[in-house]
């Protein structure tokens, strides 16, 4: 059976971050981790099945979501302590109680078995992180 891989973006951001902002961290994950495609009169964002948010940042990323025409996950904001990260900010240690909350929401949200791809990534303005993280599900297994 060949597996698929699923890929899911987290994100993690600043309470001023904008629209903007998580734009520019998407895009810089797709730049340096997969492609976009044109598929008729629609763009298909192909490296990415979906996004996630923590709970409590879930809105500015619902609207992501809806902007590019991908799926959003929630995870609970009291897993994020639960998870080891690549990245280890002290900020985002003594806020959220995680090294870096996108690489968290990733990984929690990709689920068990699921691997980021690398660090998160940082936008430009500086304001959100995104990070990608795979999840291989044998063929024929439910999501």
């Amino acid at each position: 059976m060949k597996p698929s891989t699923f890929r899911i973006a987290g994100f993690g951001f600043r309470s001023e971050a904008t629209l903007e902002s998580l734009i520019q961290a998407l895009d810089q994950l797709i730049d340096q981790y997969g492609s976009v495609y044109k598929n008729g009169s629609a763009y298909k964002y192909g490296l990415i099945n979906r996004l996630a948010a923590a709970h409590s940042m879930l809105s500015l990323v619902e609207e992501l979501g809806r902007l590019r025409n991908i799926e959003v996950i929630a995870v609970a904001d009291a897993e994020l302590s639960t998870v080891a990260t690549l990245t280890h900010s002290t900020h985002s240690l003594q806020a959220r109680g995680t090294g870096s909350v996108a690489e968290a929401v990733a990984l929690l949200a990709a689920g068990p078995n699921a691997r980021l791809v690398g660090p998160r990534i940082i936008s430009t303005d500086r304001r959100a992180t995104a990070a990608l993280a795979l999840l291989e599900v044998p063929e024929g297994a439910t999501e």
